[in-house]
């Protein structure tokens, strides 16, 4: 039993929550009574499914809601924080899952930026040899005069911890800090967090990830449909228990078929294509998925994953270069054209699989309401659609199951179901998935996951592009790791081990072995 845990009911509290109530219209109870303790000088992860009232209960704090109920005690003293600037005056500090900094500024000026005490005429030398010496204290190295837009996601998060350090924070709120960070640079960031609990600073650490709650947490409270379950210790529970405590239930993980067939259903040869700002994303790039196979692809945000999958479905040209689903080439194809042939794609935006306004049943019809049986020259049978939507919303669990509500209404989970029922329906030969359970829950997770497995088993080679290397070692049967537009690695195993881990997470970071 470790020090802090020896010492747990003595530690003072630095954050106390007292039946915290939020309700938002028409009738959503986000937080219903939620009491627990944050002690001082600690790491306390905060873990729930999407929904369970996690962040609201966080934004609460940052002063960005107001509680209908309860209060929040700081140091053992009753606070109302109205605004982010208060939370700020109490030492309060929240680094957001998507960074708030200007791209075109330096990282000074952006740690800086906002703060009340600074002159007209900007003191760079000063702030920079201050931000020089926060960073070597916490191990957040990153050069004060680079521009924000030149940083990786990791350096891009030590700039948002350096602002909240900067401004005198003792108190940090971290939202899913590790999702767009390699295995070294969340070692990084845990080795920071380690830091400053030294230091006394407390950490409260919201996450979807299980064994990083084993890790760095020193308590875990678990919220469920917007109240408390249980605030534990992690040595006192397994991680088995810790996701059926978040879903409700047992969760049952999938195991992706080993035995993979020869047959090549996807291949690209020397593809290259140009990025969104006419700078080139591919370069020569070369890949193949077999039938039966599920081919991973590890990489950082922005190291051409998303043009990737773009220029095999058709929404991107390719420059060079061709691509055979199968004998047959689909370079450069329409989009129709080629998922008529057999390609089904699960893009990483929910907004660009599925139409916000139109109904359920709609969107599970846009892949083949202009063909039989559902066509009748002109016009849609909409009793074999209504018939087919609803058999749909049963067979994927779809919530709620109604067919004729806009999917706009449903949850990120819910609306990543409809998408998966669509394109899966299909019979796909490959399936291209682009973060498929980006923002999701572990039920939805998991959900997701056993879809991917079963198409698997029928036969379709899969394509998953994921920036969770967790994901990525569960499910695939090859990894192959991208870095700037090209594949610098590729590892293929039955069983994956952490020096595998290990080396994946190098790649993705741009070390070539």
């Amino acid at each position: 039993m470790s020090e802090v845990e020896n010492n747990w009911e003595k530690r003072p509290a630095e954050v106390a929550f007292r039946s915290i109530t939020k309700r938002f219209p028409p009738d959503i109870l986000a937080n219903d009574r939620v009491s627990f303790e944050v002690k001082k000088g600690t790491v306390h992860a905060l873990l729930g499914e999407n929904g369970a009232g996690k962040t609201t209960l966080m934004n609460i704090l940052y002063g960005l809601f107001s509680p209908d109920e309860g209060e929040i005690i700081i140091r053992g003293k009753s606070v109302k924080i109205s605004s982010p600037r208060e939370a700020i005056n109490l030492g309060i500090g929240m680094i957001h899952q998507h960074f708030k900094l200007i791209p075109t500024h330096a990282v000074a000026e952006n740690i800086v930026l906002g703060l009340t005490s600074i002159p007209f005429f900007f003191p760079a030398e000063k702030a920079e040899a201050e931000i020089k010496s926060l960073s070597e204290k916490y191990g957040l190295k990153v050069d004060p005069r680079a521009h924000v837009w030149q940083l990786s996601a990791g350096e891009k998060q030590k700039v948002e911890i350096l602002k909240a350090l900067y401004r005198k924070a003792n108190i940090l709120i971290l939202d899913e800090p590790t999702s767009v960070l390699t295995p070294q640079e969340a070692e990084e960031l845990f080795a920071t967090l380690r830091a400053m609990k030294e230091e006394g600073k407390t950490c409260i650490f919201i996450t979807h990830k299980l064994n990083e709650v084993k890790e760095i947490a020193d308590a875990v409270t678990v919220m469920r449909k917007g109240k408390v379950v249980s605030t534990i210790l992690p040595s006192q529970v397994s991680l088995e228990e810790l996701a059926r405590m978040t879903v409700g239930k047992e969760v049952i993980s999938v195991v992706p078929r080993k035995t993979i067939s020869d047959k090549i259903v996807l291949r690209l040869q020397d593809v290259s294509a140009m990025g969104d700002r006419d700078f080139p994303a591919l370069l020569n790039l070369s890949l193949s998925v077999r039938e039966g196979e599920i081919v991973g692809v590890a990489g950082i945000a922005g190291n051409g994953q998303k043009e990737l999958a773009e220029v095999i479905v058709g929404l991107r040209q390719a420059s060079r270069g061709h691509i055979f689903l199968e004998d047959k080439e689909i370079t450069n194809l329409l989009p129709r054209d080629i998922a008529s042939l057999g390609v089904a794609y699960i893009p990483e935006e929910r907004n660009q699989g599925l139409v916000g306004e139109m109904s359920v049943a709609e969107n599970l019809l846009l892949r083949g309401y202009y063909q039989p049986p559902f066509s009748q020259g002109f016009w849609v049978d909409w009793e074999k659609a209504e018939a087919y939507s609803e058999k749909l919303i049963s067979h994927y669990q779809i919530n709620p199951p109604l067919s004729d509500i806009p999917v706009r209404l449903l949850s990120g989970g819910n609306r990543q179901r409809v998408i998966i029922a669509r394109e899966l329906e299909q019979k796909p030969k490959l399936v291209v998935a682009s973060n498929p359970t980006a923002g999701l829950d572990v039920s939805g997770v998991e959900a997701i996951h056993k879809l991917l497995v079963k198409a698997q088993e029928k036969g379709a080679g899969i394509l998953l592009i994921s920036g969770d290397l967790d994901e990525l070692l569960k499910l695939s049967n090859r990894i192959v790791i991208m870095f700037r537009g090209e594949i610098v690695g590729e590892k293929e195993k039955e069983h994956w081990t952490e020096e595998d881990r290990r080396e994946i997470g190098l790649g993705m970071g741009g070390v070539r072995r």
